[in-house]
């Protein structure tokens, strides 16, 4: 009898059923979820209308997690966010009135448009699954994600991310324009009602804790480590970079690296992992030279480069365990 609560197939469920309502992108959907198993956090640029918002309600509707969304705009204050101690005449004490970020899916929508201040009020939440409010710590409860988006073509009345809560953002995904195809799928699922609607659980958040535990026991030959950390190394020193991949990113891919390969159902890492995720987990945290700026370079096309320039381990030999 085949095991249900396999690492693998709890992936598999999770996956099949958030692509019922994110059509064709089964590849943005697997790196969200390794996102997740990674324990890591999510930056969605893109267009408006390509299903963002979508993406991340499925995700949480799927593992059966709690989910708010948080607008993001110029006025939101930081405790907005984090919520709010309030007097209570009765008792004589302050009671806090959790805010939205007490949930297990956060969507921090348009992230960009709220001021560098409110922005910030994640940064503890994200890094310490934990929220300071009037010096009293609160804590999250496991699983926690936040997905973030913001529209990268407009710029008027928006605040531009500091590099250090970049950093915080395990991956930046893009979901792009859907094919023809999947275009017509999207008119005929959507033709009564909205598919999320009627979307269920496949899972629940003590099996996700399972997998993001399953996922510390894949094993990372040497030789991939070291490719890693050539490959984050590369970018410090890269001409046309001025600030390059930070250690946080080097433990992010190797983390995210384990939670593809359970997802795809092995326990080993292969190159190939590092190839195909590197560009998403590490773009993002890289700071161009002015000059490679204004010769029009982007930061995904450096990570392509040195894909292609450094040496892939275990060509002559595998890297699996034997």
């Amino acid at each position: 009898m085949q095991d249900t609560t396999s690492p693998a197939l709890v992936s598999r469920r999770i996956i099949d059923n958030v692509a019922k309502v994110i059509v064709g992108k089964t590849p943005a959907v697997e790196q969200a979820l390794a996102t997740l198993i990674a324990q890591g956090h999510i930056l969605v640029e893109d267009v408006p209308g390509v299903g963002k918002t979508t993406l991340s309600k499925a995700l949480a509707i799927s593992v059966g997690c709690s989910f708010q969304r948080i607008q993001f705009t110029p006025d939101l204050l930081p405790s907005d966010v984090t919520g709010i101690s309030v007097y209570n005449q009765q008792s004589g004490d302050f009671n806090f009135r959790p805010g939205p970020i007490m949930s297990q899916v956060v969507l921090a929508d348009e992230i960009n448009r709220a001021t560098p201040k409110t922005q910030a009020a994640l940064l503890e939440a994200m890094e310490e699954l934990q929220v300071t409010v009037d010096g009293i710590t609160h804590t999250l409860h496991p699983p926690f994600l936040v997905v973030a988006t913001q529209n990268p073509i407009e710029y008027e009345g928006t605040f531009p991310l500091p590099e250090a809560e970049l950093d915080r953002f395990l991956m930046r995904l893009s979901l792009g324009y859907p094919d023809f195809t999947e275009e017509m799928a999207i008119i005929e699922r959507q033709e009564q009602t909205h598919p999320i609607d009627s979307l269920e659980s496949v899972a629940s958040p003590a099996e996700v804790v399972g997998l993001q535990e399953a996922a510390k026991a894949v094993y990372v030959d040497r030789l991939v480590r070291q490719y890693i950390v050539s490959l984050t190394e590369a970018t410090r020193s890269h001409r046309d970079v001025a600030l390059g991949a930070s250690p946080r990113a080097t433990l992010g891919l190797f983390r995210v690296a384990r939670s593809m390969a359970l997802v795809q159902d092995r326990d080993y890492v292969v190159p190939d992992d590092i190839k195909l995720l590197a560009p998403a987990v590490l773009a993002h945290r890289l700071v161009l030279s002015p000059a490679a700026r204004m010769r029009g370079i982007r930061s995904e096309d450096i990570i392509t480069d040195l894909l292609n320039q450094i040496t892939v381990p275990g060509m002559a030999q595998g890297v699996a365990p034997v």
